[in-house]
């Protein structure tokens, strides 16, 4: 099984040119130890309470039985145990020595004590490559390594949460525009199914040479696991995450305090369900926000790495978060309780704004070229468009601008392009991807497209003016596409006129289909295709307008 669950795209200029390799020192061993005694602590507790549970469902089943029945039981056991001996006089077993199987050896060879990794001291050990004889192509080696490694300024990271063999990890991309070129930099291992992924633009936990206000280049994972993981892309082969946002990260409490049971229910200091989605303030940089299944918003002081404030404003899991790109502490939250809710977090106690779906929300969005409006993608495909300023604290007596029905199934990712106004891909189940030119009076389709990938889990626009045209896609067969979609000639035609300064376009008249990617092992066929093949009419998708149009409102 390979899939990619999520992804997410780091602007230019902020990944370093050449990552650092993972040092492993005592300050690094001593900060690992807390951690893995606290997972330790944890996996202890619930092996007690498993086996306090056992032991009462014994008793109670013995209970049931009457009072012969454990004494029954036990000969039963007996006989059974009796049966399945084995004796190490048995012909075929002397020759292994059974009875001194586990007997440590006095003495080994030549007289040596031997006990695990007795003999290391034997071995030569140089503190440098540089002393050690046997590697001679340590300069060229080392320069290797480094140029392998460093990326360009004109390059883009592109961060993929993919499982693959029942592993989780976060796949590192580097995607170079100009050599139509993405491949795998490094890799992250991951506790859990990734579900969300973050970039953060600021340093967290204790790293030497940044401060507070220092540009960096982190990322904050969510996943099953009620943990927000945060690790920094800069570093490569590390073993732990920089920081961890949850009850897994206090290692730092008092060890003299007796360390909380690990509650299922939800608190105001952690989550206690999966993590459903991730975002970072842009102007409060310190600001994180997340959504979890137990039904709350949290929101993290990556300085501190503590929960600062939690917010219970849905009765379902909440699975999607976007913050307002003025109104910097105005957030937006969706949840399978049908409701979206547009909540200053700098009043807890007040009533959110609110508007209904008619299913399970799936997205939400911030219009980013104009902030009185916002989209909400649903599970039974639709996507609607809300003016916020005529929502209220009623979900019930909210009207959307206009609605889409963009796929028959679920549309699972979606994205509006931030330099190109009017431009939205989606992603659904139904394993297409539609682009959409947003006008005055509604969207419509530009191109439908199969990108081979499964069914889509994420869609998602290049965030720099140099590549706005560019979208990720990836699925359910973890396989990762990058498209220029302005190679295709209803998009070029769609955009045109709508092209800011800074933004580059394939140009005009026939132009080869730019699709770049990297198949999985187990999948040989191309997601290539033909690209005016796929291309379906601009009228072909139905939109619902409303009594009131966008100028009226």
């Amino acid at each position: 099984m390979s899939m990619i669950t999520t992804t997410a795209w780091v602007p230019r200029g902020f990944a370093a040119p050449f990552p650092t390799k993972y040092t492993f020192d005592e300050e690094e061993f001593e900060r690992i130890a807390k951690l893995a005694k606290l997972q330790l602590d944890d996996a202890k507790e619930d092996l007690e309470e498993a086996q306090e549970e056992a032991q009462e469902g014994a008793k109670e089943e013995a209970q049931e039985e009457g009072g012969s029945a454990p004494t029954e039981t036990k000969r039963k056991k007996g006989k059974k145990a009796k049966k399945n001996k084995i004796s190490v006089d048995d012909d075929d077993l002397k020759e292994y020595d059974l009875e001194h199987y586990d007997d440590d050896d006095e003495e080994g060879v030549e007289g040596q004590e031997m006990a695990m990794f007795g003999n290391v001291k034997s071995l030569a050990y140089y503190e440098s490559n540089k002393d050690d004889p046997y590697i001679t192509l340590q300069g060229e080696e080392e320069d290797e390594d480094r140029e392998d490694l460093q990326i360009l300024a004109t390059d883009n990271l592109l961060l993929a949460a993919k499982i693959e063999d029942e592993l989780a990890h976060l796949e590192v991309y580097v995607y170079e525009d100009e050599a139509d070129n993405l491949y795998v930099h490094h890799d992250i291992m991951l506790p859990a199914i990734p579900l969300c992924v973050e970039w953060l633009n600021i340093p967290v936990g204790e790293k030497p040479g940044y401060g507070k206000d220092s540009i960096a280049n982190f990322v904050a994972i969510g996943s099953f696991d009620p943990d927000i993981e945060i690790w920094d892309l800069d570093t490569v082969d590390c073993m732990y995450p920089n920081a961890i946002l949850g009850q897994g990260g206090n290692a730092d409490e008092d060890k003299k305090k007796k360390k909380k049971k690990k509650s299922k229910k939800a608190n105001d200091e952690y989550h206690v369900d999966a993590v459903l989605s991730l975002a970072a303030n842009r102007k409060h940089r310190n600001l994180l926000a997340s959504a979890s299944a137990d039904k709350t918003v949290k929101l993290w002081d990556l300085h501190t790495t503590k929960c600062a404030k939690s917010y219970t404003y849905h009765t379902d899991k909440v699975c999607s978060l976007a913050w307002h790109a003025v109104e910097s502490t105005v957030l937006l939250s969706g949840s399978y309780d049908r409701t979206v809710a547009a909540a200053d977090m700098r009043a807890p106690d007040a009533q959110p704004t609110r508007v209904g779906v008619e299913s399970d929300v799936e997205n939400v969005r911030w219009d980013p070229h104009d902030p009185n409006y916002f989209f909400v993608s649903t599970e039974n495909g639709l996507i609607h468009y809300y003016d916020i300023r005529t929502a209220s604290t009623d979900p019930a007596s909210s009207k959307s601008v206009w609605k889409l029905h963009a796929h028959d199934e679920s549309v699972s990712s979606f994205d509006l392009n931030s330099v190109i106004p009017g431009f939205m891909a989606t992603g659904s189940t139904d394993k297409t991807v539609k682009l959409w030119n947003i006008g005055p009076t509604g969207p419509s389709m530009v191109v439908s497209r199969d990108f081979d990938v499964g069914k889509v889990f994420s869609a998602t626009f290049a965030p720099d003016a140099e590549v706005a045209f560019r979208l990720a896609v990836g699925g359910s067969k973890g396989t990762m596409t990058v498209w220029d979609t302005s190679t295709n000639a209803a998009v070029r035609n769609a955009f045109a006129q709508k092209l800011p300064s800074g933004a580059v376009s394939a140009g005009d008249g026939a132009v080869e289909d730019r699709l770049v990617g990297i198949d999985n092992d187990e999948d040989s066929s191309s997601s290539e295709g033909e690209d005016e093949d796929d291309d379906e009419d601009d009228n072909g998708a139905a939109v619902d307008q409303e009594d009131e149009s966008m100028d009226d409102a």
